[in-house]
């Protein structure tokens, strides 16, 4: 029997989504207490010592270089496999970015390649924790220490990852989460800075509000709630809704849940696909925590090479239409951005120029993971993946 099986999936419990009511029937819905209240759960989770509501994960890319003065001119380090918004925010501040080749077995940036990145200009890293593995992190630390940079992380798939007993996002001076829906914890958009710097995570808030020096909260509380506040700073509006802040809490009280249980999800995959030779599973090496924001797996490891990446690839993208027509969703892992047009007609990048992001966008495959994922939708799609590969 067919079962369709999408990539990912919202799963919320009743009572999450009755969280959203609160906020609703109190009148109250622009960043407020529930907005607060996220943010609270979300430092006991991570550990972060302030955490900082916003729009989404690009907005927290931004704000993060914003606020730590990155300007024209500037430039930063920043993995070529990864999700766009990684780059674009170096762009919209009128940077330049400077794109490493990555790692072809964790997806992560290359950190021996790093410091031959850098120049007079290099102000920031980003590093990226891909689909819930931290890239490693101390090599990277010490690279930024030595050049005196500021690295921020893209820890949009982070939730739930580990780098030797610490969250992602506590690693450097900024940590930047997502909570778009193919994330472990939703508010539809959303996203979460966080920093150990309480005078950074000060101009963060402001710039997110306009600039202002307190929030509408704030003054609406006070003694003077009918005098507007100061705007010190020339800021954005990325200010998360209480709304969202009310789903996104409620989420919190089974974060460790919905960690265990995509671990699950993944172990029980690496078990069934152990012995296949063509499709290499995710690897974790011993220190870091897994998150498993998806489950990128490479196909054809063994011809996965710029000889024969576009006999991969074909072969790939026959194979992902096979899954499609039994009812099984896949996609690429995610993209290399200096292969996608604004990215290189701009810099006259050719596909080769970053070998391994260059494989990993050709040759790489999610499967099927997400939160609520049933033991029998997962058994199809094993059997789906077994049997159609050996026809």
């Amino acid at each position: 029997m067919k079962i369709n099986v999408p990539i990912a999936k919202t799963s919320l419990l009743s009572s999450e989504i009755q969280s959203v009511l609160e906020p609703l029937k109190s009148g109250w819905l622009v960043q407020g207490s529930k907005v607060a209240e996220f943010e609270k759960k979300w430092s006991n989770f991570t550990g972060a010592q302030n955490s900082i509501a916003v729009t989404s994960c690009t907005s927290a890319l931004h704000l993060s270089l914003a606020a730590l003065g990155f300007g024209p001119g500037d430039e930063a380090v920043v993995p070529a496999f990864t999700w766009i918004s990684t780059a674009n925010v170096v762009e919209h501040l009128g940077g330049k970015v400077i794109f490493c080749d990555i790692d072809p077995i964790s997806f992560n940036i290359d950190v021996n390649q790093i410091e031959s990145k850098i120049s007079s200009k290099t102000k920031a890293i980003i590093p990226v924790h891909l689909f819930g593995l931290s890239a490693d992190m101390n090599p990277i630390n010490e690279i930024a220490k030595k050049h005196n940079l500021w690295v921020i992380e893209d820890a949009a798939c982070g939730f739930g990852a580990q780098y030797y007993g610490k969250h992602v996002g506590t690693l450097g001076h900024t940590g930047c989460f997502s909570f778009h829906p193919r994330k472990a914890i939703t508010t539809g958009e959303g996203g979460m800075i966080t920093t150990s710097n309480s005078e950074l995570a000060e101009r963060i808030k402001c710039l997110r509000d306009h600039g202002a020096a307190m929030s509408d909260l704030q003054r609406h509380l006070g003694a003077k709630p009918y005098l507007l506040a100061d705007h010190p700073e020339a800021g954005y509006n990325q200010r998360m809704t209480d709304i969202q802040g009310a789903l996104g809490s409620a989420q919190m009280d089974r974060a460790h849940d919905i960690v265990k249980e995509r671990q699950k999800l993944a172990q029980v995959y690496n078990d069934a696909f152990i012995n296949l030779d063509w499709l290499r599973t995710p690897v974790c090496s011993e220190g870091f925590v897994h998150g498993y924001q998806s489950y990128p797996c490479i196909f054809k490891p063994k011809l996965a090479n710029l000889s024969g990446v576009s006999h991969v690839n074909e072969a790939r993208n026959r194979w992902m239409e096979i899954l499609q027509q039994e009812g099984i969703s896949t996609r690429p892992a995610t993209h290399a951005i200096h292969m996608l047009s604004f990215y290189r007609n701009k810099y006259g990048f050719s596909h080769t120029d970053f070998p391994n992001a260059c494989i990993a966008n050709d040759c790489s495959i999610s499967l099927p993971l997400f939160h609520g994922m049933t033991e029998v939708e997962q058994e199809y799609v094993i059997d789906k993946v077994i049997s159609s590969l050996k026809k």
